[in-house]
């Protein structure tokens, strides 16, 4: 008898992340036409070798906490999760999934089977750099998402489906588009940098 592999992807958490370095904005309802501002917020800590976890919480009334779990491939990992790479690929995909759905329910559109085939294209120098001395670089080369719908309706009306949920899309806009972001290092306590770049409006 073979024993089963133990592979965690996640589980409602019993609590909500608790940072220590920024506190969590408090869900603020929306005043129409304004749009609605959310945030997600994610505390990860580092495990043995490369195990981590993180609890995830989006600020939004309604949304549990999660625990998620993650882990790196053999040799360097143990393969009891999945890698980061997979969640960052897996939300892209799921979000736009996300959009699609919601438009064509309030549009009364209908669909047969909707699904994202999608490829992220990345590169490293991790595996064969580091040990000869060099400094660790990673890139993301590209992305092909192939959105595959049946239906009935014509095609001008699937494709005005697609285009307005790319549009609604908060992880397809951030592939898209130069965002602001901010990098701060912690040692012991005391902040030893902090580097931020702007969006395109802020510059």
């Amino acid at each position: 008898m073979t024993e089963s592999k133990e592979f965690h992807v996640g589980e409602l958490a019993q609590d909500l992340p608790q940072p220590t370095e920024f506190e969590m904005s408090p869900f603020k309802k929306a005043r129409v036409p304004d749009p609605l501002q959310f945030e997600v917020s994610i505390v990860a800590e580092a495990h043995e070798r490369q195990k981590k976890s993180g609890v995830v919480q989006v600020n939004i009334p309604g949304f549990s906490s999660v625990k998620l779990y993650c882990d790196e491939q053999t040799p360097v990992g143990d393969d009891t999760a999945p890698p980061p790479l997979a969640y960052f690929s897996a939300g892209i995909a799921f979000c736009l999934l996300t959009h699609l759905t919601d438009i064509l329910t309030a549009r009364k559109i209908d669909v047969t089977s909707m699904r994202v085939e999608q490829r992220l294209l990345f590169k490293t120098n991790l595996s064969n750099m580091r040990q000869l001395g060099h400094q660790t670089t990673g890139e993301c080369e590209g992305i092909e998402s192939h959105v595959v719908i049946d239906s009935p309706e014509t095609p001008e009306a699937i494709q005005e489906l697609l285009r307005e949920a790319e549009g609604a899309c908060m992880a397809h806009f951030a592939l898209r588009n130069p965002l602001s972001w901010m990098t701060r290092l912690v040692h012991n306590g005391t902040e030893l940098e902090k580097r931020e770049g702007k969006g395109p409006e802020e510059r």
